[in-house]
């Protein structure tokens, strides 16, 4: 099989093209070009993220060392308009995006599976820590390590996608993985992994978005749940729900930030008790095993990390509904709520709009 494999600089995508290699199949790696933090804000680049400077180096050293051929796909100018701008609008709006879920649906996948194809490859795989499966529709089944599954983030992939994606780590855990990146004595095998988002540097989303946008936004009232005005906020491109800390208010008991208000530029916050929701209300739905959802009944993650709770949901009017069996904290408007069956197929996705 010919198999395109996209080459982060990471041990898992290594693993992944090493482990393609060792099958016998017709394999090259692809490495995405993206706009880097010193080309677009006078920061210093970064050398611990994927698609850094040393990423491309140490994915090129690992197709060298495997002999297949490497690329380096040029996406500056898509990842910018698909991921970088929409994070910082959406942020300027209340709203907490995740900026991996766009790079996947809109550049990392597609673009280079587009790329793949001219070069007479029908087949892209990745390091993602799950696995491609199919009924009469194709879909993402979480990985069997539950610490470093990544199903969470393919959520919103196309079937057109999902057709000619490989995951090959979805079997294996991330201690055997970095076992056989040892054993093979890859250049990558020691790398630790970043949590950061790609292209904010040292992770001052405040910082970056003040200076992507080219203005900061103004300061306002910090509020309780019933409207009384408790102090003032710093932007709330500073905030995200659920946040405790950087109020810079002496209460009571601990505060939260339990909403952003941000017709009326105001931080709303309140008790630990106020953060929990009922269910929540969520657009831009993809479909994967199934396309009909009435009172179904779902395992639910709202947040990558998090363990799968039970609700139901209901789609209709294109607007998903979810009903959870025990209330929720932190439901987050711009986050992913993604609902799997219980053998963890996700049955679909989307955009969280509100808390009910």
């Amino acid at each position: 099989m010919k198999i395109a494999v996209a080459m982060s600089g990471g041990v898992d995508s290594s693993v992944a093209a090493a482990l393609l290699v060792e099958e016998g199949h017709q394999v090259i790696g692809l490495t995405a070009k993206i706009l880097l933090c010193a080309e677009m804000d006078g920061s210093q680049p970064r050398y611990d993220v994927c698609c850094s400077p040393e990423s491309i180096n140490d994915a090129r050293k690992v197709a060298n060392q495997l002999g297949i051929p490497h690329y380096i796909v040029n996406v500056e100018d898509e990842f910018s308009q698909k991921v970088i701008d929409p994070f910082c609008k959406e942020y300027v709006k209340g709203r907490t995006p995740s900026p991996c879920i766009n790079c996947n649906t809109f550049i990392k996948f597609p673009k280079l599976l587009d790329f793949a194809i001219q070069l007479g490859f029908d087949m892209l795989a990745t390091g993602h820590y799950a696995t491609v499966c199919k009924n009469s529709r194709f879909y993402i089944k979480r990985g069997i390590d539950s610490e470093k599954d990544q199903s969470y983030f393919l959520f919103n992939l196309s079937q057109e996608i999902l057709e000619h994606l490989i995951l090959p780590l979805g079997t294996f855990t991330k201690q055997e993985i970095r076992s056989k990146a040892l054993e093979l004595n890859l250049p990558t095998a020691r790398r630790p992994e970043s949590q950061e988002v790609c292209f904010v540097q040292d992770n001052d989303y405040p910082r970056f978005i003040e200076q992507r946008l080219g203005y900061r936004p103004p300061k306002g009232d910090i509020v309780t749940t019933d409207g009384t005005i408790i102090g003032r906020h710093k932007g709330i491109h500073h905030y995200t729900i659920g946040q405790r800390r950087g109020l810079g208010i002496a209460w009571s008991h601990p505060l939260y930030v339990v909403a952003i208000d941000a017709a009326n530029n105001r931080i709303i916050v309140g008790s630990k008790d106020e953060l929990l929701a009922q269910g929540l209300v969520a657009t831009q739905v993809n479909f994967m095993k199934v396309t009909i959802v009435h009172k179904t009944a779902v395992w639910v993650k709202t947040r990558s990390t998090q363990k799968p709770f039970k609700a139901h949901a209901t789609y209709e009017n294109n607007t998903l509904a979810v009903t959870f069996e025990k209330p929720q904290a932190s439901i987050t408007p711009g986050q992913a709520v993604v609902c799997y069956d219980d053998d963890g197929a996700i049955l679909f996705g989307g955009i969280i709009e509100k808390k009910v």
